[in-house]
């Protein structure tokens, strides 16, 4: 069955057979959970939680084998994987929910299906409140189709939420061609995400590899090179963005043109895709097909928010046949400003600090103000 945008995705890690059956009769006639996978081993956990995407782990205290429940919630926290854990065990082996030490539910057995059922619900909304409610928002920048100013857009948002006393971090999340590298000139040994160790990551690493710009937001590069990709992983991803929500109250991340499993890693702990349309034929064709797959993979509606470009040049398409095809009218627009905009990219710098009183820059702090919740007298008091 489909994934719908409400259905709650359920990886069981048990190596008893028959505790597997006895959860999957009970989810077998309901449509709110959905049992994606079922583990016997524990020491596959962590390298399966980004292929399928759960929104909930169920892990059997009472694992035999080479890898211990207490061993896969560790490797969950430490591998940056930002989904709860409900603890499944007996009354002679009592567990504590501890959140703090990933474990966020206890399901003791014997159990109906009314009580798995309300523990997978009550621990996944508990903990998509707790990320709401959080200190950071991540918002990753992406497009369908190249050329439709992406990068540009994300460089001058991360600069507009800096200006407003927001602690920004761009994360140049091209990873195989490195935009932001590109359109700000950096120099080929400035540091990138390679320069980060492998294993555990802690915030005196990170403040050695950003990249601080002349406009004074913080920018995690790409690599340098393009065969430099290959090294990085989604895990390495998931544990710097995990990172970075600690440290930073906005992460930006200008994503690359593509569906793939690092793109996927990125929209999961996204808590807003930034999609950037424009009055383009090719564009609105590949947007309507993303959000097939969106719908597919399981991702809210309220996740995806539209970005329109170039919003005052619609090159004969009607704006109402836009509005159609995405099923709602764009949240964000931003006008074309070449004579702004152009200029400002071939010197590396943000225009909203070049002209901050063109209407793009307008436009920007506009869509800053929206995403982040702030007012427009706070935007307006920060610009100045």
């Amino acid at each position: 069955m489909m994934a719908t945008s409400d259905q709650i995705r359920l990886l069981l890690v048990e190596d008893v057979p028959q505790v597997a059956q006895y959860v999957r009769s009970l989810l077998q006639s309901q449509g709110q959970i959905k049992l994606v996978e079922v583990l016997t081993d524990g020491g596959k956990a962590v390298q399966q939680v980004p292929e399928i995407r759960p929104d909930v782990v169920i892990v059997d205290a009472l694992l035999q084998g080479r890898v211990k429940a207490t061993q896969v919630v560790s490797q969950l926290r430490e591998g940056g994987h930002n989904v709860p854990v409900i603890m499944l065990t007996v009354p002679q082996q009592p567990v504590e929910a501890d959140p703090a030490h990933g474990v966020h539910g206890v399901l003791t057995m014997p159990f109906s299906g009314y009580d798995l059922i309300t523990r997978v619900s009550e621990v996944r909304k508990a903990h998509a409140a707790e990320d709401a409610a959080g200190p950071s928002k991540v918002i990753a920048v992406f497009a369908p189709k190249g050329g439709v100013g992406k990068t540009t857009i994300a460089f001058n948002l991360g600069v507009a939420a800096s200006r407003v006393g927001r602690r920004t971090v761009l994360v140049d999340g091209s990873i195989q061609f490195a935009d932001l590298r590109a359109l700000l000139r950096v120099p080929s040994d400035a540091p990138s995400i390679l320069d980060l160790p492998t294993d555990r990551i802690v915030e005196s690493d990170l403040s050695e590899v950003v990249w601080r710009d002349p406009s004074g937001v913080d920018i995690l590069l790409a690599p340098p090179r393009i065969e430099m990709s290959e090294m990085i992983t989604a895990r390495d991803l998931e544990k710097v963005l995990s990172l970075l929500r600690r440290l930073y109250e906005v992460v930006i991340i200008d994503m690359s043109v593509a569906l793939d499993e690092l793109n996927l890693a990125l929209f999961d702990r996204a808590d807003v895709i930034l999609e950037i349309v424009t009055y383009d034929s090719t564009t609105i064709h590949n947007t309507i097909a993303l959000a097939d797959t969106f719908r597919v993979i399981g991702y809210p509606p309220t996740k995806v928010q539209y970005l329109l470009n170039r919003a005052d040049a619609n090159s004969g398409i009607d704006p109402a046949e836009l509005a159609r095809a995405l099923g709602r009218v764009p949240e964000h627009e931003v006008r074309s400003e070449g004579r702004v905009v152009v200029p400002a990219n071939n010197q590396g710098i943000p225009f909203v600090l070049s002209d901050p009183g063109a209407g793009v820059s307008q436009d920007i702090d506009r869509v800053v103000a929206n995403l982040l919740g702030t007012g427009r007298a706070a935007v307006a008091a920060g610009a100045r």
